[in-house]
C-alpha cells in the first residue's frame, strides 16, 4: 500500500480568485485554440460574441412587444404595433441559431486539434529529459498528473466559449435591470451567489482529492493490468497469484470508493445549503418586484421585462459561475501540463556543446563518482579512474551491484557524474554535444526493449533517424547471426512481434537477444556496448555470438563487454574488475590470472563449478551404461572418468 502518497494540492479557489483569474483563463484557452487552428478560433470567438449580442437585442425586443401589448389602444392597433418587434425577435432567433451552428462546428474542429497539440508537446518534452528525471519519483508523479492536461485543454475550449456567451448575456441582462430599476441588480447577484459558492467548494474538494489519490489510482490500474498481462500470466496460474492480486485490487478500490462517497456526501450537503439560500433570495427578489408594482414605481410591462431579464440574468450568472468553475478546474490540470513543460525544460538533455574528437584514441574516467537519486546507502561508483582504449575489446567484470552497468551508462551520456570527469581525448563529456555523443554509441542492454513492431522495424529502430533500407537490415541480421530466427518467422521480417495483436508472434529470450544484437549492428555505432549478450543463449549460440563480437572488433569497432561468464572474456584486450562501485583490478586476462586477485578468484570459482558439473555428469553416464550393459549378478567398479577442462588462456 506504499504507492499511496498524499500531497497537498495548491488549489485555493474562491469567488474573488475566480473573478481575478478569469481573464488569464480565457487568454490561456484562446492561446491553445489559436495555436491549434486560428481560423476555427476566430469563428468560435465571433460566434459566441454574436450570440450574446443577439440575446441583448432579443431582450430589448421583448420589452418593446410587452409595452405595445399592454399599452392603450385597440387590440388590433396593439398587435400591429408589436409586429416590427416580433420580426426583430424572429430575425434574432434565426441569427442566433446560425451562430450556434457555426460555433458548434468550429468547436468540434478545435477540440481534437488542441488535444493533439497539447499531447504532442507533453510527449515531446517527456522524451527529451534526462534519464535521471524519468527515474525520479517526483518528476514521474508530475508526468502522471500532467497527462490529463491535454484532455483538459480540449474541454477548456467548450467551457471558454460558454463563458464568453454567458458573460455577454449577463452584462446585457444586468444593463437592462439597471435601467429598469437599480434595486434589481443586487438581488440578481444575491440569487446566484449560493450556487457559485456550492460549485466552487465542490471543485476545490475534487481537485484536492485527485492530487492526493492520483498514485493510489495508478497503483490500482497497475494491479488490474497485471492480471491480464501476458508476461505475468504463467506465474499467475502456476503460483496462484490471481487471488492475491484481486484481493489487493479490491482493497484499493474499496478505499477509493470510500473517498468518492465522502465527496458525494459533502457535495450533497453543500448543494442543499446553496439551494436553501437561493430559494430565499428568489423569494426576496419577486417580493421586491411586487412591492414596486404596488407602489406604482414600475409599470406592468416593465415588470414583465424585469422578470424575463432576472430569469435570463440568473441563468447567465449561474451558467457563468458553473462554467468558470469548470474552466478553472480544467485549467488547473492544464497548469500541471504547463508545470511539466517548465520542469522538463529544466531537466532536458542539453542541446549543442563541444565537438568530440573525430578519431579519439581513448575514453578516460577520472575520479568518477555517482550515486542514484534517492539511494543514500552507498555510491554506485566511487572514485573510479580507468581507461577505455578505442578499437579494442574491453571487458567489465564483477559481481552483481559492482557498478558495471552504471559505468557504461555514464560513458553513453545517460548520466552525468556527481564528481570527476569522463574524457574523450581530453574533451569532457559533460560539455560535449550529447546528440553527437549518442550517435557514436550502440547498446545492447540486458533488458533492451522488445518493441511491439515488425521484426524489420525492431532491427531498423536502431537508427530510426535514417531511411530504412532492406540491404542494411539484411546485413545487420547476418552480422548478428539472426538469419535462422528471421527465416522461421511466419512472414519473415514483416512478422509482427506482439502476440497481443491479431497475427502477432512471440520470440524466445534467445531469439530476442539475437534481434537486439542485430539492432545494434544496424545502428553501426563506433562503440558497441553489450551488457550480458549471451544470458539467454545456449552454449553453441553463445560461441557464435562472441565470434561475431570479435569480428566487429576486428573491423576497428570498440566493444565494451559486460558479462558474468569470465571464460567469455579471454579474448578481451583489457579487463576492468569492479567491486562495490570501485575499480579493484585492470589488465589483460593473462595478467589478471597471474596476479591472483579478484578476477582470478572468480575465474577459479566458475571453473571449479564447471569441473564438478562435468564430473557429476560423467559419473551418472557410467552408472547408466554399466547398469544397462553388465549382466545381472556381475559386479563392476569402473572408476569415474575425469573431465579434461581446458586451461584458461595464459594460465
Amino acid at each position: 500500500m506504499g504507492w499511496n502518497s498524499h500531497a497537498d494540492a495548491f488549489l485555493e479557489l474562491n469567488f474573488r480568485a475566480m473573478v481575478t483569474r478569469l481573464p488569464s483563463l480565457l487568454t490561456a484557452s484562446f492561446q491553445l485554440a489559436w495555436q491549434a487552428d486560428r481560423r476555427a478560433a476566430r469563428t468560435v470567438l465571433a460566434a459566441e460574441v454574436g450570440r450574446g449580442l443577439a440575446q441583448a437585442v432579443s431582450l430589448l425586443a421583448v420589452n418593446s412587444v410587452l409595452g405595445r401589448l399592454i399599452g392603450g389602444g385597440t387590440l388590433e392597433d396593439r398587435l400591429r404595433g408589436a409586429v416590427p418587434a416580433l420580426v426583430v425577435m424572429a430575425a434574432v432567433m434565426l441569427v442566433g441559431a446560425l451562430l450556434r451552428a457555426a460555433s458548434t462546428y468550429a468547436t468540434g474542429r478545435l477540440e481534437p486539434k488542441v488535444e493533439r497539440v497539447a499531447t504532442e508537446r507533453y510527449l515531446e518534452r517527456a522524451a527529451a529529459v534526462e534519464l535521471a528525471a524519468i527515474e525520479d519519483h517526483a518528476f514521474h508523479k508530475l508526468l502522471d498528473t500532467a497527462q490529463y492536461g491535454a484532455a483538459s485543454a480540449r474541454r477548456m475550449i467548450s467551457y471558454a466559449a460558454r463563458v464568453v456567451n454567458a458573460m455577454i448575456s449577463l452584462i446585457t441582462a444586468a444593463g437592462v435591470l439597471t435601467v429598469l430599476h437599480p434595486a434589481l441588480l443586487p438581488l440578481l447577484v444575491t440569487m446566484t451567489l449560493p450556487s457559485a459558492w456550492s460549485a466552487l467548494t465542490t471543485a476545490r474538494r475534487r481537485y484536492e482529492s485527485f492530487h492526493a489519490w492520483v498514485q493510489h489510482a495508478r497503483a490500482g490500474r497497475l494491479l488490474g493490468a497485471l492480471l491480464i498481462e501476458p508476461e505475468a500470466a504463467p506465474e499467475i496460474r502456476v503460483h496462484g497469484v490471481g487471488p492475491f492480486l484481486l484481493r489487493h485490487f479490491r482493497a484499493m478500490s474499496e478505499t477509493a470508493e470510500v473517498e468518492q462517497a465522502r465527496l458525494a456526501r459533502l457535495a450533497a450537503r453543500t448543494g442543499l445549503i446553496a439551494a436553501g439560500w437561493t430559494g430565499l433570495a428568489t423569494a426576496a427578489t419577486y417580493a421586491t418586484l411586487g412591492g414596486l408594482l404596488l407602489a406604482g414605481a414600475m409599470a406592468l410591462s416593465v415588470a414583465g421585462t424585469a422578470v424575463i431579464a432576472i430569469r435570463t440574468g440568473s441563468q447567465s450568472l449561474d451558467t457563468l459561475v458553473v462554467e468558470v468553475n469548470a474552466l478553472h478546474e480544467e485549467a488547473l490540470f492544464v497548469g500541471d501540463l504547463q508545470r511539466l513543460y517548465v520542469e522538463a525544460a529544466g531537466r532536458a538533455i542539453p542541446v549543442g556543446g563541444a565537438a568530440l574528437p573525430a578519431d579519439p584514441r581513448e575514453i578516460r574516467f577520472e575520479n568518477v563518482s555517482f550515486t542514484y537519486p534517492g539511494d543514500a546507502t552507498r555510491p554506485a561508483l566511487a572514485d573510479v579512474t580507468l581507461t577505455v582504449p578505442l578499437g579494442k575489446i574491453v571487458a567489465l567484470v564483477g559481481e552483481n551491484g559492482s557498478g558495471k552497468t552504471t559505468l557504461v551508462k555514464l560513458l553513453a551520456g545517460l548520466y552525468a557524474p556527481d564528481r570527476g570527469r569522463v574524457l574523450w581525448d581530453g574533451v569532457d563529456a559533460a560539455t560535449a554535444d550529447r546528440r553527437l555523443l549518442a550517435e557514436r554509441i550502440a547498446m545492447v542492454a540486458q533488458d533492451f526493449k522488445r518493441w511491439p513492431f515488425t521484426a524489420r522495424v525492431n532491427v531498423a529502430v536502431g537508427r530510426s533517424s535514417e531511411p530504412l533500407t532492406d540491404e542494411r537490415v539484411t546485413e545487420a541480421v547476418a552480422e548478428a547471426g539472426a538469419e535462422e530466427v528471421v527465416g522461421n518467422l511466419p512472414r519473415g521480417l514483416d512478422t509482427l512481434l506482439a502476440r497481443n495483436f491479431s497475427g502477432g508472434h512471440e520470440l524466445s529470450g534467445g531469439q530476442w537477444q539475437r534481434l537486439g544484437i542485430a539492432r545494434a549492428a544496424y545502428r553501426r555505432g563506433r562503440i558497441l556496448i553489450v551488457d550480458e549478450p549471451t544470458a539467454a543463449l545456449d552454449a553453441r549460440a553463445e560461441l557464435e555470438v562472441f565470434e561475431k563480437i570479435r569480428a566487429l572488433a576486428g573491423t576497428g569497432q570498440t566493444v565494451i563487454l559486460i558479462t558474468h561468464r569470465l571464460a567469455s572474456v579471454r579474448h578481451a584486450d583489457l579487463v576492468h574488475v569492479l567491486d562495490q562501485g570501485r575499480l579493484v583490478e585492470s589488465g589483460t586476462p593473462d595478467e589478471l590470472l597471474a596476479t591472483g586477485g579478484v578476477y582470478a578468484e572468480l575465474y577459479s570459482l566458475q571453473a571449479e563449478q564447471f569441473t564438478r558439473g562435468v564430473q557429476a555428469g560423467a559419473r551418472t553416464g557410467v552408472q547408466a551404461k554399466t547398469q544397462k550393459e553388465v549382466p545381472e549378478g556381475i559386479s563392476t567398479r569402473a572408476p569415474a572418468p575425469t573431465a579434461q577442462v581446458p586451461a584458461p588462456k595464459g594460465g
